[in-house]
C-alpha cells in the first residue's frame, strides 16, 4: 500500500543559499554556548520571589541587603518592612543588619541576632528570638521554646508603642547565635 507525501515541493529561490543572512555579532556581547551572561552593572536583575512571595536576597551583611529585601517585598509589605526597619533603627542605634536565609535579622554586635521578618502570602513574620522573654508576650508561639511571633496583616492596626518596646526589650537580650 502506497501512502502520500505531505510535503510540498520547494518553490524556486527559496533555498538556502539566496536567503539574507543576519549581520554578525561582536564575541562580547554574546555568551558562549554553556555559559551564563552576566548582567551590566547599570541593569538591574529582578529579584526572585520564592513562595509566599519572599524575596530571595544573597546572604550578606549590612544596611544594603536588607534594603534590597526591603524594596523586594511584594506589595503592601514593603511598607511594613520599611516600617520594621524605621523602627528597629530609631529604638537601637547600634543595631546590626544582615539578610541570612532570606532573612532580614537584626542584632547586637557580640551579642547575636534578636529579631528578624520574613514574608509570607498573606502576612509578614516578625520572630522574636528570646520572645518569650519580653512583657507582654507576643502573641505568636512557636516550635522552639524560646520564640514568639509576630503576624502582620495588611488591614492590622499596629501598637507602634508595644512593637518598639518589645524591640527595646529583645535588643537588651542575648540574641540567637546560629
Amino acid at each position: 500500500m502506497m501512502t502520500e507525501s505531505k510535503a510540498k515541493p520547494k518553490a524556486k529561490g527559496t533555498s538556502r543559499a539566496s536567503k539574507p543572512r543576519k549581520p554578525a555579532t561582536s564575541s562580547k556581547s554574546t555568551p558562549k554556548a554553556g555559559t551564563k551572561a552576566r548582567p551590566r552593572a547599570s541593569e538591574a536583575r529582578p529579584v526572585k520571589l520564592l513562595s509566599g512571595g519572599n524575596p530571595q536576597i544573597a546572604k550578606a551583611d549590612g544596611d544594603a541587603p536588607v534594603q534590597a529585601y526591603i524594596a523586594a517585598m511584594p506589595g503592601w509589605k514593603s511598607d511594613v518592612g520599611r516600617w520594621l526597619d524605621a523602627l528597629i533603627v530609631r529604638n537601637v542605634p547600634n543595631v546590626r543588619k544582615a539578610v541570612k536565609w532570606n532573612t532580614p535579622l537584626y542584632g547586637i554586635e557580640g551579642q547575636g541576632w534578636f529579631l528578624g521578618f520574613h514574608v509570607f502570602t498573606h502576612y509578614v513574620k516578625v520572630t522574636f528570638f528570646r520572645g518569650t522573654s519580653l512583657r507582654p508576650l507576643p502573641p505568636g508561639t512557636s516550635k522552639d521554646k524560646n520564640t514568639r511571633y509576630l503576624d502582620i496583616r495588611e488591614d492590622d492596626g499596629l501598637d507602634e508603642a508595644q512593637v518598639a518596646a518589645w524591640v527595646k526589650q529583645a535588643a537588651a537580650l542575648p540574641g540567637w547565635i546560629p
